[in-house]
């Protein structure tokens, strides 16, 4: 399949979708309409119990293997979760004043800020930005991790793949939304949630 074909689409657990992330066998999405986290299955759709956000703005969401993280717009923080009980572990302040998109790339977390149109990325033991570059776009929104690069879900409805040192785009295509927000990488293939449709999609990168 050529890059950005979706694969597949299926309807969001909530009415206002945003952050989106993967743990391995099954996708987690925020809603901020319902403020509530569920977990999705990658094959129906079907939801399971969902946990609560902390916050009323819950956008970013990443799984780091054993926790989700999730950033609130709403309180400027950054929140590590229990994901049975969704109780606060831990938290911290976003380094900008819009957090958005959230990432794991197996040591640090990767943010996106859609006033300060930055990528941080961030030590989750001290909340420390380790090192930040400029979006390629303004307002970013959901970020994901492929293992070597990151990919960027912008307001201008384009998909990029990033350089994570320099932040140059290597390669980019149009997404099938107008209003996408999370954004997450099974292995093999991008998961796409959007705010306006209330879809969530598969997209293939090669």
């Amino acid at each position: 399949m050529t890059l950005g074909t979706v694969i597949r689409s299926f309807a969001a657990p909530g009415p206002q979708a945003s952050g989106l992330t993967w743990d391995g066998a099954r996708l987690w999405n925020s809603d901020n309409g319902t403020n509530m986290i569920y977990p999705i299955s990658p094959v129906t759709g079907t939801p399971d119990e969902p946990i609560a956000t902390p916050g009323a703005l819950g956008l970013g969401l990443t799984w780091d293997g054993a926790f989700l993280w999730h950033c609130d717009q709403g309180a400027s923080l950054i929140y590590k979760l229990d994901p049975r009980t969704g109780t606060v572990i831990d938290q911290f302040a976003s380094p900008g004043g819009a957090a958005r998109g959230l990432t794991w790339d197996g040591a640090a977390l990767w943010h996106s800020d859609a006033l300060a149109d930055q990528i941080y990325q961030i030590d989750p033991a001290t909340g420390v930005v380790k090192w930040q570059f400029a979006s390629p776009a303004a307002n970013p929104r959901g970020l994901a991790w492929d293992g070597e690069f990151l990919w960027l879900a912008d307001n201008d409805d384009s998909i990029r793949k990033l350089d994570p040192i320099s932040g140059t785009v290597i390669d980019i295509f149009l997404g099938p939304s107008t209003s996408p927000q999370g954004l997450t990488w099974d292995g093999r293939t991008l998961w796409l949630a959007d705010l306006q449709a209330d879809l969530i999609y598969q997209i293939a990168v090669n």
